[in-house]
């Protein structure tokens, strides 16, 4: 199979649905074979049952993030798979505890609440990566790493101090990291979508409907797909030159 990540092996979180799932399939399209990661197992089995259709090739790993043992065990699954690591997009995350309400004002975050947001959006990131660059390190160097960022990695949000504290950490994060890491060839840059309609979203949008609309230039939510788009490209060699970028994917929300 040809494509921009032909022969390449690709490591995915939170690949069960939404952005994770659209990369999943538009990297299989192009060529990559895939190690799947989720704390979802039936949906994670349903996404490598998809990559098969599509003709590709997709191994799921029930994977939780905040377990370094489990981040580990992933690696190693894509490496006994595929006999590599080339790429990795580190993009499972939470807007919140779902065990508790949304919308706190910064004062208003329990300790449970902002624990658990920065535990899985932001250590749950740093677990990942470091788990992968110890990989491509040892295979001699070389790959490239993405992680999900958010608009309110680079903005702040009224409601989410604990969501985007995490965010902005995941672009200082990369962007280190890919200081840290450029001269052995490991490319690491991080995307930051706007307002996307995931699942995880859902219930956030229904909420706010147009006038989250009308903060977007663009007038409208974005598609996993076209995030997905961003991802791949990233993973590729075409984006050979790009390294410790925070990438807006927004609609043009953070350009006002």
């Amino acid at each position: 199979m040809s494509g921009l990540l032909a022969g390449k092996s690709i490591l995915i979180t939170g690949a069960a649905s939404g952005i994770g799932l659209a990369t999943a399939k538009l990297a299989a399209q192009e060529g990559a074979r895939l190690l799947l990661a989720d704390r979802d197992e039936a949906g994670g089995e349903r996404a490598a049952a998809t990559i098969a259709e599509l003709g590709g090739r997709a191994r799921f790993v029930s994977t939780d993030v905040t377990d370094d043992v489990q981040v580990c065990a992933a690696v190693a699954a894509c490496v006994e798979s595929f006999s590599s690591l080339d790429g990795a997009f580190n993009n499972a995350g939470v807007s919140t505890d779902p065990a508790l309400p949304s919308g706190e004002k910064a004062a208003e975050i329990a300790d449970t609440a902002w624990a658990r947001v920065l535990d899985v959006n932001l250590s749950g990131v740093w677990r990942c990566m470091r788990a992968e660059i110890k990989q491509m390190l040892a295979q001699g160097g070389g790959g490239a790493i993405v992680n999900n960022a958010s608009i309110g990695g680079l903005v702040g949000l009224r409601g989410h101090a604990a969501y985007s504290a995490s965010k902005h950490a995941v672009v200082g994060l990369s962007r280190s990291a890919a200081a840290d890491y450029v001269r052995n060839g490991i490319r690491i840059n991080a995307v930051c979508p706007g307002v996307i309609a995931t699942p995880l979203n859902q219930e956030l949008l229904s909420g706010v409907g147009e006038r989250a609309v009308a903060g977007v230039p663009m007038g409208r939510f974005g598609q996993p797909q076209e995030i997905a788009e961003t991802v791949v490209w990233l993973l590729s060699d075409r984006a050979s030159f790009v390294v410790g970028a925070a990438i807006a994917a927004d609609g043009g929300y953070t350009a006002v």
